[in-house]
C-alpha cells in the first residue's frame, strides 16, 4: 500500500514495487488520477482507493479493501503529506497547523494502526514513513511543516520499538527531488544548476532515487534494520544545512 500515490514520489514508489513483482494498492484524495495511474503502471496488479490520508475511517476501509483484494498488507508506505501554510511559524493559524499535524503525523499513525489490526500483527511486514530533510533543520518558510516531519521521525522510532520483531518500521528523509510540486524551487534559468552545485553529488534528486531506497527498506536486504531513517538528499545535510535553503514542502 502506498498513500499519496497519484503523482510524484508516491507514484514512483508504486511503479518501483510493481517492477519488483508486488501487487500494489495506491491511495490519495484524487480518484480520477489514481485510476489513470493504476492503468498506466500495473493493470490487474494495481488497485486504487480514494481516501484522505488523515481520515481514520478511510484508512481502515482502504486497508480492509486491500486485504480482500490481495490477501494481506505486507508493506505500507506512508507517503501522503500536506503543507497548507508558508511563512513564519509564529504566525500560523490553528486550523492549518492542525491540518498539517493531522495528515503528516497522525496520518501515518492511523494507517499503520489499520494495517497492524487487519493482519500485519500476525503476518509481519514493513512500514516506511516518508519524512523530509526538513525534519533535521529550521526554515523561515515551512517551519511548522518541518516540525511535523521531525515528529514523524520519532513516530517511526516509537513504532519500531512497539511493533518488533514482526514488523519493521523505518523512514526516508528526501532532499530536493525534481517533481511537479517542487518545480517552483528548481525551475528557472540556471536555478537547478545553482542548487546542484552546492550538493556533494552535484545533482538534484529524482523520484527513482527515493523509490529505490523505499524498495530496499521494504525488502529482506534490510532485514536487520528498524527504527532508522535513511537520508536521500545528495549530501545536502553534510554541513548541517539544507543546501538549497528550503525543503520542497508538498502543496495544500
Amino acid at each position: 500500500m502506498v498513500t499519496g500515490a497519484s503523482r510524484g514520489i508516491g507514484r514512483g514508489i508504486a511503479e518501483a514495487f510493481v517492477a519488483h513483482g508486488a501487487r500494489v494498492m495506491i491511495s490519495s484524495r484524487r480518484g480520477a488520477s489514481l485510476a489513470r495511474v493504476a492503468e498506466e503502471i500495473g493493470g490487474d496488479g494495481v488497485a486504487w482507493f480514494e481516501a484522505n490520508a488523515g481520515d481514520a475511517e478511510a484508512a481502515r476501509a482502504c486497508v480492509e479493501t486491500t486485504v480482500e483484494r490481495f490477501g494481506s498488507v505486507d508493506i505500507l508506505v506512508n507517503n501522503a503529506a500536506t503543507n497548507p501554510y508558508f511563512g513564519p511559524m509564529i504566525d500560523i493559524d490553528v486550523p492549518r497547523a492542525m491540518k498539517t499535524v493531522g495528515v503528516n503525523v497522525v496520518g501515518p499513525l492511523i494507517w499503520t494502526q489499520s494495517a497492524w489490526r487487519c493482519g500485519m500483527r500476525e503476518t509481519g511486514g514493513s512500514v516506511i514513513n516518508v519524512s523530509s530533510v526538513g525534519g533535521y533543520t529550521v526554515d523561515p518558510g515551512i517551519g511548522f511543516y518541518n516540525v511535523t516531519k521531525a515528529a514523524l521521525l520519532h513516530v517511526t522510532r516509537q513504532l519500531a520499538a512497539e511493533l518488533g520483531p514482526g514488523v519493521r518500521v523505518n523512514a526516508l528523509a528526501p532532499g530536493l527531488v525534481k517533481t511537479d510540486m517542487s518545480r517552483a524551487l528548481w525551475e528557472g534559468e540556471g536555478r537547478e544548476e545553482e542548487i546542484a552545485a552546492r550538493l556533494p553529488l552535484q545533482r538534484l534528486g529524482s523520484v527513482g532515487d527515493i523509490a529505490s531506497a523505499t524498495v530496499f527498506l521494504a525488502s529482506d536486504q534490510s532485514a536487520w534494520i528498524t527504527g532508522h531513517t535513511i537520508v536521500v538528499d545528495g549530501g545536502s545535510l553534510v554541513d548541517g544545512v539544507i543546501a538549497h535553503g528550503r525543503d520542497q514542502g508538498p502543496p495544500p
